[in-house]
Order: C-alpha cells, then sequence, then structure tokens
C-alpha cells in the first residue's frame, strides 16, 4: 500500500474511533454501522482522486460532492433526482430532517432515540469531521491540525454524555490521533530513504545528519509527532471537563429515564423561554395560527405549550417525562372535583405554515384532541408533543377542553394538596435569596388561606406593588434574576409568573409555570388571530378540588381570572362552528365591531383597525419561483459535473479521429512500398501527413492511459508501443496495429522522405477493442466513466493560464518601468 494509501487508513480509523465516542448519546447503536460504511465510501473516493493528478481542491471537491449524493441516497431517495442525485425536493428534504434533528436533541434525554433527524446529524456530523481530516492529513498532507475536528467531535461526545464510560472513548479518540500522527511521520521520513542508527554519540553523517540519526534518541519528525500528540491529548482532557455541566441531557434536559413505547421515549423539552422575549419584541405582530370557539369567555381562553415545574436555581424547566400514545380521551385533570363548575367546549385550530413548534399549543384542560400526524401524550403536563419531526406548521385540529370555574369560596375552602404532590412542587433550592420567602410573607400577611395568600401575591405584582411592564430586560429565569427583579421592579411575564410561582413555593403552595399564548385578538368573521407578540407565560397553582389554576401578576398582559374578582357574571355557551378547509381564508372587509375587542386587549392597543380580515386559515406562500429555478438549475449541474470527463474524452476522440480519417499514413498496410510523390525532397513530413498520424499516436496513447497504462514521454514511439503492447496484454493483430502506428510517427518525425499511406482509423480502433477485450470489468467502466486522460483538459487550462499570466506581468513590468504607450501626434506622424 503507498503512503497515501496508509495515511487514508489512518484518517478513516482516527475519525471512526472519535465518533464512537457519540455511541452513548443515543440507542441503538446500529447507526455507527452506516457512518462507517459511508465514511468508507467518502475515504475511497479521495484515494481514486487522488491517483489522478488534479489539484487538491478538486480532490475535496470530488469527496464532498460524492458524501452529498450518499446522503441524499440514504436520507432522501425518495425526493431525489433518478433516485441519486440530490434536486430541490431531497435539499429540502434534508433541511427539514435537520431542523427536526435539532428539536428532537432539545426533547430527549441521553440515550435518546435515534430518530431520522438525529441519525442525520449523526452520521452527517461524522462524515463532514471525516472530510475535514481527510483533507487535512492525507490531501494537504498535514496530520496535525487534523487533530482539531477529532478533538471537536470527542469534546461534543464528552460534553453531552452525562461521563459513563468517558475514559474508554477517550483512548480510542487519543489514539487514533497519535496512530494518524504516526503513520505521516513515518510517510515522511520514507520520502528520505531509509533511517539507519550508528552507534550512541557517534554521529553519522556530520552534525546535522548525526543530531537527527543519532542511535540513542528518536528521529526530529518523530519527536515532534509526540510533542504534538501530547498537546493535543492534553487540551482532549482538559476541554470537556471545562464544558458547562449539562445534567446528561442532550441539550437541555436532565438525564435518566428509558424510552418509552413506541417511538416515544423520555421527554426533556428545550426551554421555551429562549425565543419568548423575541417574539415579543417583534416589529410586526406575525400570525402563528388562529382558531373558532364556543366559549362564551374569549378573553380568558389561553393557550398552553407546555410547563415549567422545575426550579433548579439557575432556570425554570421542565421534568423528565415518559410519553404515551395519544388516548381517544384524555384522562381527567388532576385533583378536579365534580362539585366545581366545568363546562366542556370545543374549539378548531388552524396554524400558520411558517410557524412550526413541536409542541401542539391547547386549552387547558385538553379532554380530547382530532389531530393528524405522529403526537405523543404526556400525563403530568396534558401535552402533546410531535414525535420524529412532527411539527404544527399548517397543521388543523379540533380540541375539546373544559372550562373550569370554580368560585373564591372554594378555592379557600380548598383541602391541603397531596403529599407527594406538594413535596414536588413546592420545592426550592438553596440558591434562592431568603428575601424571596421574606417579601412573599410580608405580601401575603395577614391572608387566611392559600387562596388569599395566592390573591394577594397576584395583586402586588399586577396593581398595587409598583411593578412595570417592560420587554427590554434581561430574561433571566434564575435566583439571581428573581432577586434582581423584587429590586427594581421591571420586568415581562418571565419575570413576574417566575417570580410569583418561586414565592407561592416558600409559602407552601405547589405551583409550576405554563409557557404559551394569552387571548389573541378577536377578528371580524368571529375568529381569533393568535401573534408573535401573544407569548406568554403565567403562573399555575394547585388547588385540591379545582386542581391547576391560573392567575395572571402580569401588568396589561392577559385577562385577570374570574375567580379572583367579585361580582363575575359568566356566559353561556353556544354552539361551535365547525371546521372547514379553508373556511375564512378569504379577507374580510366588514368593519370590526368596538365591542368585540375584550378591555384588556383594548387597553393595549391590540384591537386593529375597523377594518379586520378574516384569518382563520392562514396560507403559506410557498417556495419563490426563482428560488425552484435556482435550486433545479443548481441540480442539473451537480447532474452534470460526474459526465464532464467521459465528455470531454468523447469530444477528443471525435476531434482526432477527424484528423487522421482524411490523412494518408506512413507505413499503413495499403502501401508498403510506396514511393515519395514527385518533387518532394527531404525533410519533415507535410503538416496535414503529420497531424493526422501524430493525432492517432495521441489517441492510442491516451486510451492505453485509460485502461490503467500510463504514458511515459521519455521512450521512443517503438519502445512505448512495446511497453502498451506488453503492460496491455495486447494480442496478435492489436500488437501488429500497435508497432505500425509507432512505425508511422517515426516516419514523420525522422524520415527525408515519409512513406505515405492509410489504415490509421483501422489501427486505432484494433488497438481500442484489443486493450478493452484484455481489461477486467472495472477497468473497462473506469475508462468509460472517468477516463484518466481527462487530466489534460486541467493540464491545458493551467498552460493558458500561465500563459496569460506571464504575458500581463510582463505587459505590466515594461509599463512599470517605460510608462503607457503615447498615442503618436500629427506633428511626429
Amino acid at each position: 500500500m503507498s503512503g497515501r494509501g496508509r495515511l487514508a487508513l489512518c484518517a478513516f480509523a482516527a475519525t471512526l474511533m472519535a465518533a464512537a465516542s457519540m455511541l452513548p448519546l443515543v440507542s441503538p447503536a446500529g447507526w455507527i454501522l452506516q457512518a462507517a460504511f459511508l465514511l468508507a465510501v467518502q475515504s475511497g473516493i479521495g484515494v481514486l482522486v487522488r491517483r489522478a493528478p488534479v489539484p487538491r481542491a478538486v480532490v475535496v471537491a470530488a469527496q464532498a460532492l460524492v458524501t452529498l449524493t450518499v446522503l441524499t441516497v440514504v436520507f432522501a431517495r425518495v425526493q431525489a433526482v433518478a433516485g441519486l442525485l440530490p434536486g430541490p425536493e431531497a435539499v429540502q428534504r434534508l433541511a427539514h430532517l435537520l431542523a427536526s434533528g435539532a428539536e428532537d436533541v432539545g426533547r430527549y434525554a441521553t440515550p435518546a432515540p435515534v430518530t431520522d433527524g438525529i441519525r442525520l446529524m449523526l452520521i452527517g456530523g461524522v462524515l463532514l469531521v471525516g472530510l475535514a481530516v481527510d483533507a487535512l492529513a492525507v490531501t494537504f498532507r498535514s496530520a496535525a491540525p487534523a487533530g482539531l475536528p477529532l478533538l471537536a467531535l470527542y469534546s461534543v461526545a464528552a460534553g453531552l454524555s452525562g461521563g459513563g464510560a468517558g475514559w474508554l472513548w477517550f483512548l480510542l479518540a487519543a489514539g487514533g490521533y497519535l496512530m494518524l500522527l504516526l503513520a505521516e511521520g513515518r510517510d515522511r521520513l520514507s520520502a528520505w530513504g531509509r533511517v539507519f542508527s550508528g552507534a550512541a554519540g557517534r554521529p553519522v553523517g556530520g552534525p546535522a545528519v548525526g543530531a537527527a540519526l543519532s542511535g540513542g534518541r528518536p528521529a526530529a519528525p518523530v519527536r515532534t509527532g509526540r510533542r504534538i500528540g501530547a498537546l493535543a491529548l492534553g487540551v482532549a482532557l482538559v476541554v470537556p471537563a471545562a464544558l458547562p455541566a449539562l445534567d446528561g441531557g442532550l441539550l437541555f434536559g436532565p438525564g435518566g429515564g428509558g424510552r418509552g413505547k413506541g417511538g416515544g421515549g423520555t421527554i426533556s423539552a428545550v426551554n421555551p423561554l429562549v425565543s419568548l422575549q423575541d417574539n415579543l419584541n417583534q416589529p410586526e405582530n406575525r400570525e402563528v395560527m388562529s382558531y373558532r370557539t364556543n366559549s362564551a369567555s374569549s378573553s380568558a381562553f389561553y393557550l398552553r405549550i407546555l410547563a415549567l415545574d422545575q426550579f433548579t436555581g439557575s432556570e425554570w424547566r421542565p421534568s423528565t417525562r415518559r410519553l404515551r400514545d395519544v388516548p381517544k380521551r384524555l384522562p381527567g385533570p388532576e385533583g378536579l372535583s365534580p362539585g366545581v363548575a366545568a363546562t366542556e367546549i370545543r374549539t378548531n385550530f388552524s396554524a400558520s405554515g411558517s410557524y412550526r413548534q413541536t409542541y401542539l399549543p391547547l386549552p387547558y384542560p385538553a379532554t380530547g384532541v382530532r389531530v393528524d400526524g405522529r403526537w405523543r401524550y404526556e400525563p403530568a403536563g396534558r401535552t402533546l408533543v410531535g414525535d420524529r419531526g412532527q411539527t404544527t406548521g399548517g397543521l388543523q385540529y379540533q380540541v375539546s377542553s373544559l372550562e373550569v370555574e370554580p368560585t373564591a369560596e372554594q378555592l379557600a375552602s380548598a383541602r391541603p394538596a397531596p403529599a407527594a404532590l406538594l413535596r414536588e412542587y413546592t420545592r426550592v433550592p438553596g440558591s434562592l435569596p431568603k428575601e424571596v420567602a421574606k417579601t412573599a410573607d410580608r405580601v401575603t400577611k395577614g391572608a387566611a388561606n392559600d387562596y388569599e395568600r395566592a390573591v394577594e401575591l397576584q395583586d402586588y405584582f399586577a396593581s398595587n406593588g409598583g411593578f412595570t411592564y417592560d420587554t427590554s430586560v434581561s430574561s433571566g429565569t434564575g435566583s439571581a434574576a428573581i432577586s434582581r427583579f423584587l429590586k427594581d421592579k421591571q420586568g415581562f411575564c418571565v419575570h413576574f409568573s417566575f417570580t410569583m410561582a418561586a414565592m407561592a413555593r416558600t409559602l407552601g403552595i405547589p405551583a409550576r409555570v405554563a409557557v404559551g399564548f394569552a387571548p389573541g385578538t378577536v377578528q371580524a368573521d368571529g375568529s381569533v388571530s393568535v401573534g408573535l407578540r401573544d407569548a406568554h407565560a403565567w403562573p399555575e397553582l394547585y388547588f385540591e378540588g379545582a386542581g391547576w389554576t391560573r392567575f395572571e401578576p402580569t401588568p396589561t398582559r392577559g385577562s385577570t381570572p374570574a375567580y379572583t374578582q367579585q361580582d363575575v357574571a359568566t356566559g353561556d355557551v353556544e354552539t361551535p362552528a365547525r371546521p372547514e378547509q379553508g373556511a375564512s381564508a378569504a379577507p374580510s372587509t366588514a368593519p370590526s365591531a368596538p365591542d368585540s375587542c375584550p378591555a384588556q386587549m383594548r387597553k393595549q392597543g391590540e384591537c386593529g383597525a375597523t377594518a379586520a380580515p378574516g384569518v382563520a386559515a392562514p396560507t403559506d406562500p410557498g417556495t419563490p419561483a426563482g428560488t425552484v429555478v435556482g435550486l433545479v438549475a443548481l441540480g442539473a449541474v451537480i447532474l452534470a459535473l460526474p459526465l464532464l470527463p467521459s465528455l470531454w474524452r468523447l469530444r477528443t476522440r471525435r476531434r482526432r479521429a477527424g484528423l487522421f480519417a482524411r490523412r494518408p499514413a506512413s507505413g499503413g498496410r495499403g502501401a508498403p512500398g510506396a514511393e515519395p510523390e514527385p518533387g518532394a525532397g527531404p525533410g519533415p513530413a507535410p503538416a496535414g501527413v503529420a497531424g493526422g498520424t501524430l493525432a492517432a499516436w495521441q489517441e492510442i496513447t491516451d486510451t492505453a492511459w485509460d485502461h490503467g497504462i500510463e504514458p511515459d514521454e521519455s521512450l521512443t514511439p517503438r519502445k512505448a508501443a512495446a511497453r502498451v503492447v506488453l503492460l496491455g496484454r495486447l494480442e496478435t493483430d492489436a500488437a501488429d496495429a500497435a508497432h505500425r502506428l509507432a512505425g508511422a510517427v517515426e516516419q514523420v518525425l525522422y524520415a527525408p522522405h515519409p512513406r505515405v499511406g492509410t489504415g490509421l482509423a483501422e489501427d486505432v480502433a484494433t488497438v481500442r477493442t484489443g486493450l478493452r477485450a484484455s481489461a477486467d470489468r472495472r477497468t473497462r467502466i473506469r475508462a468509460a466513466v472517468a477516463p484518466r486522460s481527462a487530466v489534460r483538459v486541467v493540464w491545458a487550462a493551467s498552460d493558458r493560464w500561465a500563459a496569460a499570466t506571464g504575458r500581463w506581468r510582463a505587459r505590466w513590468a515594461r509599463v512599470r518601468w517605460t510608462g503607457w504607450p503615447r498615442r503618436p501626434s500629427r506633428q511626429e506622424g
């Protein structure tokens, strides 16, 4: 095996050994076999392309193109052009899988199930690192920097895994990198010949050589490789230890937990507060969904995405939960007793195509959901989670839910919560400042029960505590942020809800934080539009008999619950409108009634103009035509790239055939004793004769090269023909044709009176047939699809570029020293 072949094999092994550190992150581990196969294909393409004298960038480009192709075949074969090449639909499919994989990474705890999105991220990441390692170590012959992508791969795996068998993966990755360094050192030393060792302390060949080849010490490249390896291993050991602890979650969530039945597993959600503040500060309140409901109280109709029930001191986040299949009828809400008034309502939702949320927005508590797609149910939070890349984009669904209407007396007389629930939802971290509990005690002083304490907390933040609503405040949710919020008294829904929930817990009231959307804007056609700026967070407190109950401490946002007010009338439930596809897609020009906007919405100035369009079924404009045309053009270019060498070779063969088919040749079968033309003197053959003969000779030379016989320009035509006959294992007819062509070349180059004959085309065809007959199937396919002689087009382009730049430099030098030539004046000329 050649030196570069050994380096390519070591680069492949080093990448695969570093990729093994990703095994603890997902289960099952079968993806590593698929990644190894595709990585071998990628490395093999590099080995094949490097055998041709092509620029290094061409090698990397070929490997990148093949990598994209194999990923398309594996993950988007249905959408690919001819089931192989990446077209516009295949690119969109890969982008969709990457987006769903990113969502799955934040949703599942380790070991996560290998969804299609996660599998693409894993295999694609390994191939990307493998491409970088192969390019650096093999193509550019610099193995030391190749440790950086290997280090990145191992560091990500070490930081995301919960420790486990970390040393095993470290040793594997480190061993692969050292093996790569040693292979490169051996390859470099072999270029200088064999290294001999002399007696200790006796330099061989002078001081400079003796220092490198002394018997008692390793050679300088070996010592350098060891130092680089030691430094890289030290960095690899320190960097993962310095990464922030992620508690075993694949992105945010805690570790542990197994996988449930089906495709679910445990849920460890991405914290939705990351984008909540950005949504509130959007310059345009872009619609995310619309709905129609038969609820008479649209101003209290909150849409819940998920609940954050774990307070770690640094953040609020959802606990790890097991997922189940969605039941036809959801279980009854926790803690709700028959004595509390509850009315079932129905709501029809239509999500915008641009709103791609993994969690399904639902009113709380939902009792039944009719929705298409792959969804899983998390019972504790009563949440529906998309499985295997399922999102809300463009979704239409129907939800049955309860409007729970407890009275103040029922909440005030609620029995204590169950011990397990009380223990879980009143837990606060030790880092929570004592002033939080002191403030809660001071605000609720004089309250007779938990309900009165909850109302006092709500009123303290919403009205009489001096707090102001400001979305420009930093959105921290930890203990320090809560302490700062109580001091500065400025923030938005995140600060109000989290601080109230934390204070409620210090008072012994079970509390959590819900994240979703506040009531939207009522439209002229009766539908309700929910926009980005309706994103909201609010606390939920538990009261036995009523269950989890909403409170609203954020001023100027949402609506104050009726059970925290006095003398509140309730409306009747109307018959719901039946959902229809696109029923409300057409805009409405009817002016909206002033009374249709709730008082809270009117106070915020978000009721809109007098004419409001119906938006119950938002539509996605789709992909622009220019983008489609560009993607189709890109696909056509990608499709044509692999065919360029064979097309160029076919064009060259036809051009040469046009030369030697019209020209007489010397020494052909048709004129063994032909005399020179009358009047022809000594000297080389005429231009037409020489051009045709040399074109025929060039054609069989390139044909032999395509079949694996590299040309040797140092040989005479006769010896070159003998070499082609020997290496190509040509039979008698083909061998005679090759020797006749060599004789013809010698005639036109050296004979004073070249003999003119015919048969060049027949001889070329005979030699080509003989080479194909003696070659194996693989060589024949290579000669037709990827001919080696096609590299001549690169050489020609390089020569032309060098000539052009040489002429430009010469001209610039003349201009620099003599100045630009002046135009002659009339007097001068």
